[in-house]
């Protein structure tokens, strides 16, 4: 079934109470999921190894498959903070947090009859930089998308429904990540700035085919629905795939990569086409453009 033959969203047999309904309360949940897990572990997503610092230490295969998790936690003094197996090759990660040094590890490793692969560390001081960075490149790509945002269209409903679309795109991803223990990494944080443009791009269409072009307010909306629909949903299905292929393989970072721009994907959908369109109605037949 093609994107045109799906079922059509009728606006007019609802309110714009009842279209915003669903992505704010799906905010709400997510804000509220945050700011629990905030309260909780001190961060709103599980961090990284480079935003904490620590050690990892990749062990090869035996001749019998990957390392047993007890022969692991056994060979090493320190209690990792995670272990997990490559599919792909057998081999096994290994994380541990601060303080722990990678020679000494090695060594242990060495000593309990473990092949050592590779070995990695990030200090403390570094990883608050990154993380510190990390947060500042979001923040200040948020704010340039806002700006840039404003200064196209100079009305304030239709620029800040952009504004709260792409927010939301952000906010929703991060609440499932904090969820389902993916970890803020940069590959994570590359997919969140992604994201930004990916919404503002399907609220741009809508906005412009809504404001600047000529037509009845409902076929420039479904115009550019359609339009826009099939543009994400393409992005979604390639994402869905490079995360289901990355994870049969052992790729963690493009599986996490893959899981947000899906998740994100798929609530900017929502936010678009339920949440900007009754924002633009609203302004368009009772608000400032009356």
């Amino acid at each position: 079934m093609s994107i045109s033959q799906l079922p059509i969203l009728e606006y007019t047999e609802y309110t714009n109470r009842q279209l915003v309904a669903v992505p704010l309360a799906v905010l709400v949940v997510a804000i509220a999921v945050l700011g629990g897990m905030w309260a909780v572990t001190g961060t709103p997503v599980t961090l990284g190894l480079e935003f904490t610092g620590g050690t990892e230490i990749q062990l090869g295969a035996m001749d019998d498959g990957p390392v047993a998790e007890s022969t692991i936690r056994g060979a090493f003094d320190a209690t990792p903070a995670s272990i997990r197996t490559i599919p792909g090759d057998g081999s096994t990660v290994v994380t541990f947090g601060q303080g722990v040094e990678a020679t000494e590890l090695e060594s242990q490793a060495q000593a309990a009859g473990l092949t050592v692969s590779s070995v990695s560390s990030v200090s403390a001081s570094f990883g608050g930089e990154t993380q510190r960075l990390a947060i500042m490149g979001v923040a200040i790509a948020f704010a340039g998308m806002s700006l840039i945002v404003f200064a196209l269209f100079r009305v304030f409903v239709p620029a800040v429904s952009i504004v709260i679309s792409a927010f939301s795109d952000i906010m929703i991803p991060l609440a499932v990540m904090s969820i389902l223990q993916i970890e803020l990494t940069l590959g994570t944080v590359a997919a969140l700035l992604m994201l930004i443009g990916y919404s503002v791009d399907s609220d741009i269409l809508l906005t412009t085919n809504v404001l600047r072009r000529t037509g009845d307010f409902y076929d420039s909306t479904y115009r550019a629905r359609t339009t826009g629909i099939t543009m994400t949903v393409t992005s979604i299905v390639a994402m869905f795939v490079m995360a289901v292929v990355a994870f049969l393989f052992g790729i963690d970072l493009l599986t996490a990569i893959g899981l947000v721009l899906v998740i994100g994907l798929s609530a900017d959908l929502m936010n678009t086409y339920l949440m900007n369109v009754a924002l633009l109605r609203w302004y368009k037949f009772t608000g400032v453009a009356r």
